[in-house]
């Protein structure tokens, strides 16, 4: 090889380099990115899917990505610091409820959630048969029970001094009968034990009718009128900073464990699966389409993030760098200088 080709091939690479840089700014960029965007679009009205990415390279992006990936423990830190800035913006004593979820879109939810049915019934028997709620209503009408007998029946109120009189009379029957008041509360208990399914099955049934779908609307548009005008610095009033970071945080360990879950892992595949089962072997543009991504959308966004982006690291020299390396390797190579030799 003469002398002269190292100048040539370098003479070549600057030249090269120079009509790049000169093509990833201003109009020229602008012109090259809508035309590769219409290329790209075209071969996307006749690449299908599946001959692009299968479902199970899909998954495969799930997994690594959502399910194995480690997560600093600056995150959840992060998260709660911004849900913190975010819950004391100015805009929080600035927007009422009403701003973000109209009166039709409420009533809108409501309706929905009214064709429910099942589900609340199913609630409503779940409520009545626990354990709790059954001891409450026991002990409700245990005390209301005892308190009609020797306070608030109708002869105690109608003649003066009865209710007082059964009193002293209970306290000396427990003086002369020693455990008269404990027997009287066991057989009114051992009573409540015997009746206590008719009364549950009573109040399902009321609770039932009471719940119908005209009265949960009627209450729940009620409320929801009552709450449409305050702001949500009003609404959220209680909830410190401290505690909004604890959910945060409770939030994102919970987030840690589900995603290993199989129930999560069964939920991913069931949404990629039938993606491709309905996408699979139709082009690619059916899909984009379908999602509401079109040629101005892409172009765009591009143009509004891209552009700008290539701007900033053409002036910090990293674009012609990069050109540089990418360029130089050829010019360097065996090929080149036998071409130039």
């Amino acid at each position: 090889m003469s002398k002269t080709s190292p100048s040539l091939a370098d003479t070549l690479l600057e030249a090269h380099v120079k009509h790049e840089m000169s093509a990833l700014k201003g109009a020229k960029l602008k012109k090259f990115i809508d035309n590769e965007v219409d290329e790209l679009l075209d071969h996307a009205g006749s690449v299908t899917l599946n001959r692009l990415v299968s479902a199970e390279q899909v998954m495969g992006v799930i997994q690594r990505i959502v399910v194995d990936m480690e997560l600093d423990a600056g995150i959840p830190e992060l998260a709660a610091e911004m849900a913190t800035e975010v819950m004391n913006a100015s805009v929080q004593s600035d927007t009422t409820l009403g701003d973000i979820l109209s009166r039709e879109q409420a009533s809108g939810f409501i309706e929905e959630a009214l064709e429910l049915r099942h589900q609340r019934e199913r609630i409503i028997a779940e409520i009545m048969a626990h354990p709790v709620y059954q001891e409450l209503v026991s002990n409700l009408v245990y005390h209301g029970l005892v308190n009609y007998l020797y306070e608030d029946n109708l002869i105690t109120r109608s003649v003066p001094g009865v209710g007082s009189m059964m009193k002293f009379g209970k306290k000396m029957a427990n003086r002369a009968v020693p455990g008269l008041d404990e027997t009287f509360e066991r057989r009114i208990k051992a009573w409540l034990a015997d009746s206590l399914p008719g009364l549950i099955s009573r109040s399902e049934q009321f609770l039932h009718k009471a719940l119908s779908d005209d009265e949960l609307r009627d209450t729940v548009m009620a409320a929801w009128v009552s709450l449409e005008g305050r702001t949500i610095a009003e609404l959220k009033e209680g909830l410190g900073d401290v505690e909004l970071q604890e959910f945060v945080v409770m939030g994102y360990e919970f987030w840690l464990n589900f995603r290993k879950t199989g129930y999560f892992e069964g939920c991913a595949r069931a949404v990629v699966e039938h993606l491709f089962a309905k996408y699979g072997d139709r082009p690619v543009m059916d899909l984009l389409q379908d999602v509401g991504v079109t040629r101005e959308v892409i172009v765009t966004e591009v143009e509004s993030l891209a552009l700008p982006i290539v701007e900033v690291l053409a002036k910090e020299g990293y674009l012609e760098a990069l050109v540089r390396r990418r360029l130089g390797a050829f010019y360097r190579s065996a090929a080149a200088k036998k071409l130039l030799a």
